[in-house]
């Protein structure tokens, strides 16, 4: 690594061009930047079409995703594409480097107080910072720290970065809007915890004290006067509240994880008292206890191959090839207790985990079985063959229609692959089509059975289009 001592370190940018005067970098040259209220940041110039026709500098010059400085906050730029430093780096002799020409009348600005991360040193929260790379380059960018430990130097879209371990030694550039939020925030953050050291208790809010269990089993003992099944496991499905210091004084608020470790508190605000809260619990809770009732839940007992069976006859009847052995590959299912309370689970595939799976209904938990079977019996049945229907250009409420595929299975079955999209985003729907369907004597009946499945409305393509396909029509059998 360089010799030189970073702590001592001053580099003089002497080489400044004039914005003002469409004096303009390169196209993505990247650049130190004078803005006009005399502070500086970095950023990677890119201009408007526009300039050769207009009077003043169109374009800006980009730090990052959505961050960027518009031309007409600039003074001046100077290249920080064009040095490297490696030669007098190596040097423990220098201490002063000019980038560029030093002399009367040039307009210089020097920058000093380099710091290394290999002294723990790290540059505050979004701070913007000029960059001597390990490669003896010249960079910039906005910190960021990483949630486990470290961080990046942000410099262009996407989030293109300097990882720290390409940065010899850095230095902060002026604070910005973005930084200058961060130390607000900051300051805020280390305010509410002076403040949250010793909160104050509203004694109408908190008559039964600061232990949020006791709320909940006073919450708990009402809800059972009409659920008689209700317990605290089923209330807690629903988000869990707490007591927790807010603004200087107990609240009852969610807690939710933030960036970085941090957390957002939400307060309840719904009413002034303790049994207020009380009630908010019991109507909060009350369409989840009622989705529990243990005799609509496990209506067949506790045997979870009941329902397993149910849903494989039910299945069975048009994915005729299904097995219970290929089902065990994708699925597995079973009936636990979790926290007190009788539950359906669920694993994936090879996953030993098990899952909560919760269903209001034992009618419920086989339908969606029946789904996951279905799901699970056609990745069984490879493809031998497939069909693509033509079609121009069809809109489906502002998505493009873009595949129709026809699949014949090995088992001699049939389905239905139909995939739709707009510039940014689009999902696909596998169908299968049913045996039913083909019990139709002619190709225009099988056509009205099949887009009750695959509506025209709905998919892109109708009767009228699909029936005069010949191709179609003996690709189906018919």
């Amino acid at each position: 690594m360089f010799s030189c001592n970073y702590k001592k370190l001053r580099l003089s940018f002497n080489e400044f061009h004039d914005l003002v005067k469409k004096d303009m970098p390169n196209h993505g040259e990247f650049c130190l930047i004078e803005l006009k209220d005399g502070s500086y940041t970095g950023g990677e110039w890119w201009p408007n079409s526009s300039n050769a026709k207009s009077k003043t500098v169109q374009g800006k010059f980009i730090r990052g995703t959505g961050d960027s400085i518009g031309a007409e906050e600039v003074a001046k730029w100077h290249s920080l594409d064009r040095y490297d430093l490696s030669a007098s780096l190596e040097s423990d002799e220098f201490n002063w480097i000019n980038l560029g020409v030093e002399g009367e009348g040039i307009y210089s600005v020097q920058f000093k107080d380099f710091k290394s991360f290999k002294d723990g040193d790290f540059p505050k929260k979004e701070r913007y910072c000029l960059l001597i790379m390990t490669d003896g380059g010249l960079g910039a960018g906005r910190w960021s720290p990483l949630r486990n430990g470290g961080g990046t130097f942000i410099y262009a879209p996407a989030l293109a970065q300097h990882s720290q371990d390409k940065v010899w030694a850095w230095t902060e550039l002026s604070p910005d809007e973005c930084s200058l939020m961060e130390e607000e925030r900051e300051r805020e953050k280390a305010h509410e915890e002076e403040l949250n050291k010793n909160p104050s208790t509203d004694p109408e809010l908190f008559k039964y004290g600061t232990d949020i269990g006791v709320y909940y089993d006073k919450a708990l003992e009402k809800l059972r006067e009409k659920y008689y099944w209700a317990s605290l496991a089923q209330m807690k499905k629903r988000p869990v509240w707490q007591i927790v210091p807010l603004h200087g004084k107990y609240v009852f608020g969610l807690v939710n994880d933030a960036f970085f470790g941090e957390k957002t508190i939400t307060e309840w605000t719904d009413g002034k008292t303790a049994d207020e809260f009380i009630d908010f619990l019991c109507k909060d809770a009350e369409e989840t206890v009622q989705r529990s009732n243990p005799e609509e839940k496990f209506k067949f007992g506790l045997d979870v191959e009941v329902y397993l069976e149910k849903a494989f006859e039910s299945v069975k009847k048009d994915y005729r090839w299904i097995t219970r052995e290929m089902m065990d590959k994708h699925y597995r299912y079973k009936i636990k207790k979790i926290d007190g309370d009788w539950e359906y689970v669920k694993a994936f595939g090879k996953d030993k985990k098990y899952y909560l799976f919760d269903q209001p209904s034992a009618e419920k938990f086989i339908e969606n079985v029946e789904y996951d079977y279905q799901n699970a019996a056609l990745q069984e049945n490879s493809v031998v063959k497939e069909y693509q229907p033509p079609f121009g250009a069809v809109d489906l409420c502002g998505w493009g229609l873009e595949r129709y595929v026809f699949s014949k299975l090995q088992s001699g079955d049939y389905k239905v692959y139909v995939q739709a999209g707009d510039r940014v985003t689009g999902g696909g729907r596998e169908f299968f089509i049913t045996p039913y369907c083909f019990e139709a004597k002619t190709y225009g009946e099988f056509l009205d059975r099949y887009l009750e499945i695959v509506p025209g409305g709905s998919f892109g393509l109708h009767k009228q289009d699909l029936l005069p396909n010949k191709e179609l029509k003996e690709f189906l059998g018919y």
